[in-house]
């Protein structure tokens, strides 16, 4: 594809197949057809070229919330496009194309770190310029383990569901297809148990920096301060209700959305480490 034709890439056109594919998907709940099924992967893979060309030829630094947001996204739509394949008796991209969709709408909501204007095409896939390397290691962590986190809150929302069904004793083959209760906590464990080391190392490489900064302060006050700590305290919560008290699986899924929220928090607020954002 020409540089030029890259660079004329928006964020419209890769929300619009993922907004497509969603609603092809909802069809076919009521129309389980199988060109359905192609039609709404083939849309869900013109978003992911679309976007990872988005994301490869314009500046998006993870310390802004639009840079990470859609990071997140791509990552997110990758996902839910090897699931639906390899998991195609499953309502997958039911499930994931909206958290998709929602945070590409909430980096437009918050567009902070967006591209000003028509990207020249080059490759700038993160923008590492001027940036030191724990300040790299650190956004890279966060970002992967808001995959986990995220990969946890369609585990729980599909767990939910999924008792919801069983109490109202919904007909086996009926409605939509998902995993059975034991396979969706062992989803949601995993991600945490991902989540958690990613997360507190994350954690500690920035209060390492903030030691480092001129003032010597720890931003406390800056909401995505507040929010990362409240996060990584849910996650010690949740590891604790897990593998101490043996906690339900519903009780456990409701701490993995919360945990969910909190990490939106934290992706949309101010970046100490950013232009105007430092405590």
């Amino acid at each position: 594809m020409p540089a030029e034709l890259l660079g004329r890439i928006t964020v419209f056109c890769f929300a619009a197949s993922y907004a497509v594919a969603f609603a092809v998907e909802l069809f076919r709940t009521f129309q389980a057809r199988p060109a359905l099924r192609w039609l709404a992967l083939a849309f869900t893979g013109a978003g992911i070229v679309a976007h990872t060309a988005f994301v490869t030829v314009n500046k998006l630094p993870l310390q802004t919330s639009f840079g990470s947001l859609i990071f997140l996204a791509w990552i997110l739509a990758v996902f839910c496009f090897y699931g639906a394949v390899h998991h195609r008796r499953l309502a997958w991209e039911l499930f994931v194309l909206p958290l998709v969709l929602g945070l590409v709408l909430l980096a437009q909501l918050f567009p902070m770190g967006a591209p000003s204007g028509q990207s020249s095409g080059g490759w700038q896939i993160f923008d590492f310029e001027d940036m030191q390397f724990w300040a790299v290691l650190h956004g890279i962590l966060m970002l992967l383990a808001f995959v986990g986190i995220s990969v946890g809150f369609v585990a729980s929302v599909m767990f939910l569901v999924q008792t919801h069904r069983l109490k109202t004793k919904q007909l086996p083959g009926q409605g939509l297809k998902l995993w059975s209760l034991e396979r969706l906590e062992a989803m949601n464990r995993r991600s945490i148990m991902l989540a958690f080391p990613l997360l507190t190392s994350g954690l500690l490489i920035a209060a390492w920096q903030m030691f480092g900064m001129p003032d010597g302060g720890l931003g406390l006050e800056n909401w995505k301060v507040l929010s990362t700590v409240a996060l990584w305290i849910v996650f010690a919560v949740l590891l604790y209700l897990r593998y101490s008290v043996r906690a339900g699986g519903k009780q456990v899924a409701l701490l993995t959305i919360a945990a969910f929220g909190l990490m939106l928090v934290a992706l949309i607020a101010v970046h100490p480490f950013t232009p105007g954002g430092a405590p």
